[in-house]
């Protein structure tokens, strides 16, 4: 060995020659054993596994509903300025007796009689039997709702929170009585209309008036329990009484939901896709991160896109909030009560450990249920499906759904159309956009979805979800 090749040998710490090959000269004859690109946000994604597909050719799917008598039982939205709070004036049309009433200038004058107060925790806000004389916004905080009970005892009827709002009779030709009493839970900042307020603008509006009497005679239709309109029916009859003709009336204009689409481009250069394929495809390990990357987007926007998210098309009437703040039984219990067939619940993995911690404290246990050969989490054999794509707020507050799934059920369901030019996956295509002057090969990988809640109890949500742990 040259004098060189030898000074080019490791000495070993000894400061003898090395004896043997080296590790590092060894690698350059050896096959590196590798795995395929892994990626850190790839989610299980339950909800795109668990909703029901429907097919939906022509890219619009159509939900056709029996004609529902509008109830006004939305959100009012405030602006804030700093402890100052202003019930937008457009809002107060989601007041029963006030839906449909465009006046801008009319409803400005009741917003501007609205005032403000605060409530401190256990304050009496109105009392059952007096005289429904206030209409009551909820800017912040909850507010519960008692009554008497089947042999005399305080029940709970309801909790309300931000934006909600009671004492919509008000507004009418013979408000009535509180049947219920109302009580602040938290501290509350309320925004209360009085009804001589209201009196006072009316008396120099006359289609105010008018509007209020026609939506109370439209609330005095017959109707089922859910609002539809009623199909007249007799039963239990003898002899040969004159029976009832009814029909089934339909919505005039019902919702159609449009597919919505991710896209992106992918581009890879003709020489890695040439030279570097061996052991793996170039080609198909960027397509493989790219579909997860647009798979992971289309669970996104079908919770929280603004037109056919799941979180802003739950109907205001299946919306409930915590008794108390962290997702406990009694509250899960609710909001499996409000529909019927309830096959799964979907929830931010902490919500889901807050509604562990707050089963500790009572001595209960998740059941088990066995979902595609994976144990899941449920309550009262329900599954409780984790989903991040379900946002915590700053404030360390969440949200927990509730479906029934499927077409057959009258449930949510997801949208897709099969079937498309170059099909890579069930709605989503690849395809070849050529190769442009840098040797660049392009694909555009589209992916085609949206979701429908066929009827509102088809989707509940348990709003205000406390998640972040409080010591005890």
């Amino acid at each position: 060995m040259s004098t060189a090749a030898y000074r080019q040998q490791p000495e070993q710490p000894s400061g003898r020659a090395q004896l043997s090959l080296g590790i590092a000269a060894a690698r350059n004859l050896a096959t590196t054993t590798k795995t395929a690109p892994q990626m850190q946000g790839t989610s299980s994604r339950w909800l795109l596994r668990t909703l029901p597909w429907v097919e939906v050719k022509g890219g619009t799917y159509r939900v056709n509903r029996r004609l529902v008598y509008e109830v006004g039982d939305g959100r009012v939205t405030f602006v804030q300025e700093g402890s100052a709070v202003r019930v937008v004036p457009a809002e107060l049309g989601e007041l029963p007796l006030l839906r449909g009433f465009e006046d801008d200038a009319a409803l400005r004058a009741l917003a501007d009689r609205c005032r403000q107060q605060q409530y401190g925790p256990g304050q009496l806000i109105a009392e059952r039997g007096e005289t429904v004389d206030h209409v009551y916004l909820i800017a912040h905080g909850k507010v519960e709702k008692v009554g008497p009970g089947r042999y005399g005892e305080e029940t709970r009827r309801g909790v309300l929170s931000d934006g909600g709002f009671f004492g919509g009779r008000a507004v009418a030709e013979e408000p009535g009585e509180w049947d219920f009493t109302a009580r602040a839970m938290t501290a509350c900042t309320i925004l209360a209309l009085p009804r001589a307020a209201y009196e006072e603008v009316a008396s120099r509006n006359d289609g105010l008036r008018a509007h209020v009497r026609r939506r109370q005679t439209e609330q005095a239709r017959p109707q089922n329990k859910k609002g539809e309109a009623e199909i007249s029916l007799a039963s239990g009859h003898t002899g040969e009484p004159v029976l009832p003709g009814t029909f089934v009336d339909y919505e005039l204009q019902p919702r159609e939901y449009e597919l919505s689409v991710a896209q992106t481009v992918l581009r890879v250069h003709t020489r890695v896709a040439d030279l570097y394929n061996e052991p793996m495809d170039q080609v198909e390990q960027q397509l493989r991160l790219t579909i997860e990357a647009l798979r992971e987007r289309q669970e996104s926007e079908l919770v929280n896109n603004p037109e056919f998210g799941l979180l802003h098309n739950a109907d205001h009437s299946q919306r409930i909030s915590t008794h108390s703040g962290p997702p406990t039984p009694d509250d899960m219990d609710e909001l499996l009560s409000m529909r019927r067939g309830t096959k799964a619940f979907f929830a931010h993995p902490r919500a889901v450990s807050a509604f562990g911690r707050e089963c500790n404290k009572r001595g209960l246990s998740f059941d088990t249920a066995d979902l595609g050969g994976h144990p899941v989490p449920a309550w009262r054999g329900v599954p409780i499906l984790p989903c991040g794509k379900i946002p915590v707020s700053e404030e360390g507050t969440s949200a927990i759904l509730a479906m029934r799934l499927g077409e057959e059920d009258e449930g949510v369901v997801g949208l897709r159309q099969t079937g498309i030019p170059d099909e890579y996956e069930p709605g989503l295509n690849v395809r070849f956009m050529g190769i442009n002057d840098q040797a660049l090969i392009s694909y555009l990988v589209s992916t085609y979805y949206s979701a429908a809640v066929l009827v509102p109890d088809a989707l509940g949500v348990l709003e205000n979800v406390e998640v972040f742990h409080t010591p005890s």
